[in-house]
This record gives structure tokens, C-alpha cells and sequence, in this order.
């Protein structure tokens, strides 16, 4: 999976060093472009090629329409639904609760969400369960939970999200969705007990109906007139999406590549930092472009044994949601009923009742290939 994916990251991020620093010469640069010049001359390009700020779009994207069009996307292609209970008290009075239920009005389970950032919370986004959902015995209804830090908007002010914090979201409750969904006997098996490199797909997967045009026409409401996000400004945000990827992908890929070095290891290396600095350079790695975590504080692989080895999942898992997304695709309808009745059945239901090759072939009819995610990310 790597090594393609790096030799092609390699030359888009060279072609787009070329343009970046076409753009140093003509500010009046003199000096060689350097690692903290990407990000900066990357906007200056983002601006000039698409004359887009994608601070243009937070108007149009509340955090109470991101939620509801979260809750419309899992009810057109799951038939749940979400109702919210004020009376159910949670950890801190931001947390809100939500009662899921099936197409047939039965209860499925709770769903809890606390978005803001506050003292003493800890920071990032993630999803947990305070109960799993399984058939063993007298069975349990899940109870699952999200928690998120968006900034707090002052009192009688709506929340605004940047496009990535909409994706968090998004993302965030895919894994929610794993949790809720689950439809097995064992405890041990239930929701996102599953393996490494396979948890991020419905997470993953369930970033893409975001961007799904209907659902942006009827969720992506300006905060003042409440009128849809204009087609111009939807088809830039979409047309913007592969913009960057070389840089995105070469120091993402640098990551993983270096963690399976350290683990192929038969023992641990005595200067590190060496060991690193000699291991980039085996894979040409450009000097305009860092790491996305250098080895002091790569806690994914080095704080527990979760990632160890398996920082590549992430990728792994892109590659199966740019997949599985295709063949929504490949339909004409992205809320498909066959497709969607497969998924819920095969990914969101199954948990780790089954091996993952044979519950992701039953979905989609074949393995993945890593075409849809080079073309998604813009490297072919």
C-alpha cells in the first residue's frame, strides 16, 4: 500500500514545490524555499488558482444544521432517527442526549454529545461507549457518546464550524453510527471491536455524505438570510478538496512508513533521532517538507501498542472509504437502498463478528483496489 502511494505523493509534491516557488520568486524571494514557506506560499496559491477563503463558508455551516444533516444522512440510509431528551442528565450541562430509534419506532439506544471546549476538558475529538449493544442474554441497547471542542459561541449566538471541524463531526459520529448499529451476540465483538486497520471505515466512509451536494442544499443554510450556500462558492469548496495533497500525503506517509521501520526492527534503535534522519533520506524525503510526527512525540505508536506498527490504518482505511463511497458513485444515488442495506448489514451492524476481507466483500463484491483514493487525494 505505501510504497505506490509514496512514489506518487513524491512527484505531485515536487510539481507543487515548482508552483510554490514560482510564487516565492515573484514576491522577491531570493532565498531557497524551506519547509516553513510551504504552508504559507500553499494559501497564497489556494487563493490565486481558486480565488476561494474557506472562512467564506462558515456562515453556512451551524453546528446545529451539521448535527441535524448527520442525523438525516444516517435516517436516509439506515432509517433511524434521533430525538432529543432534556431531561436526561449527563456529565456537565453542554452534554445532550438523544434517543435513537429504529425505522419501526422501537428504542435502539442513547446517544450522548458534548461539542464544546471548556477548562479542564480534554482536548481532540472521539468516540466512546458508556454501554456496548448485544444479543447475549437478556442483551444491552448501546449507549454511545461523542465528544468534540468547538469553540463555544458567546450566549444567543450561533456556533460556527470551519469545514474541517464539519468533517470532525461528521467523522466522529460515523464511529457513533459503528457503535450505535451493532448487531451481535457477543459483547466482545460489539461496535468498533474491531480490527486496527479496519475502525476508521465507517468514520471515515461517513465523511463523505458532508459533501454530498442534497445534503449541503439542505443543511448548508446561511447563519442571517438562511438561504443555501450558493452553487459558485459549493463548487469551489468541492473543486478545492485535492488541493495540497502532495504535501498532505508525503508527511502523512513519511509517518507511516517510519513507524513500520522502527517495528521491523528485531531491536530498538540507539540514537533514534539518527535512525529516522537515515531512513528518510533511503526514501528521498523532501527537505521542504517535515513529518507529520517526528519520533519524540509520535505518541500513536509509542505511548500503547494500539498503533504500533499501524499508523498505516489510517491510510489503509482511506482507501477502503474512497472505495466503498465509489460505489455509491458508481450507482448515480448516494443513499443507494440495496447499497446502503449492505453497508448497515456488512460494516456498521457486523462489528467484529466476522473477518473483515469477508464482511468488506460482501458489501462491495470485490477487495479494494487504492485507485479511488489517489484519484480522492488528486496524486493520479
Amino acid at each position: 500500500l505505501l510504497d505506490p502511494v509514496w512514489e506518487k505523493a513524491l512527484e505531485k509534491a515536487a510539481s507543487d514545490q515548482k508552483e510554490l516557488e514560482r510564487l516565492a520568486t515573484e514576491a522577491g524571494s531570493n532565498e531557497k524555499f524551506a519547509a516553513w514557506d510551504w504552508r504559507f506560499y500553499q494559501e497564497k496559491l489556494r487563493a490565486e488558482k481558486f480565488a476561494f477563503d474557506e472562512a467564506e463558508l462558515k456562515p453556512y455551516l451551524q453546528l446545529e444544521r451539521v448535527i441535524e444533516a448527520c442525523f438525516d444522512v444516517a435516517t436516509k440510509l439506515f432509517g433511524i432517527t434521533f430525538e432529543e431528551k432534556k431531561g436526561i442528565a449527563a456529565w456537565h450541562p453542554d452534554a445532550r442526549a438523544f434517543v435513537v430509534k429504529n425505522a419501526d419506532g422501537s428504542e435502539r439506544g442513547l446517544f450522548l454529545a458534548d461539542y464544546f471546549a471548556r477548562p479542564s476538558k480534554r482536548s481532540g475529538a472521539w468516540m466512546s461507549a458508556l454501554k456496548s449493544g448485544y444479543k447475549l442474554g437478556h442483551g444491552s441497547k448501546p449507549v454511545i457518546y461523542n465528544i468534540i471542542n468547538f469553540a463555544k459561541p458567546p450566549a444567543g449566538e450561533a456556533a460556527l464550524l470551519s469545514v474541517d471541524e464539519a468533517k470532525t463531526l461528521f467523522h466522529e459520529f460515523g464511529h457513533a453510527l459503528h457503535g450505535m448499529l451493532t448487531d451481535v451476540t457477543w459483547p466482545s465483538v460489539s461496535g468498533t471491536s474491531v480490527s486496527r486497520d479496519f475502525v476508521e471505515l465507517p468514520s471515515q466512509l461517513y465523511e463523505h455524505w458532508l459533501t454530498v451536494p442534497a445534503v449541503l442544499e439542505k443543511h448548508a443554510l446561511h447563519v442571517k438570510t438562511g438561504k443555501p450556500m450558493p452553487k459558485v462558492l459549493l463548487d469551489k469548496m468541492l473543486a478545492t478538496r485535492t488541493f495540497g495533497a502532495g504535501f498532505a500525503t508525503v508527511e502523512f506517509t513519511a509517518s507511516a512508513l517510519i513507524d513500520m521501520a522502527y517495528h521491523a526492527r528485531p531491536d530498538a534503535p540507539a540514537e533514534p533521532l539518527r535512525f529516522e534522519a537515515e531512513t528518510l533520506e533511503k526514501l528521498h524525503m523532501p527537505g521542504t517538507i517535515a513529518m507529520r510526527h517526528r519520533t519524540p512525540h509520535f505518541g500513536h505508536v509509542f505511548a500503547g501498542d494500539a498503533y504500533s506498527a499501524g499508523y498505516y490504518s489510517y491510510m489503509w482505511s482511506e482507501v477502503l472509504d474512497a472505495d466503498a463511497f465509489s460505489a455509491f458513485e458508481e450507482t448515480g444515488d448516494a443513499f443507494n437502498p440495496e447499497l446502503a442495506e449492505r453497508l448497515r448489514k456488512n460494516i456498521y451492524a457486523a462489528g467484529g463478528s466476522k473477518d473483515p476481507e469477508e464482511l468488506y466483500t460482501a458489501f462491495r463484491g470485490k477487495m479494494p483496489s487504492a485507485d479511488a483514493m489517489m484519484v480522492k487525494r488528486g496524486l493520479v
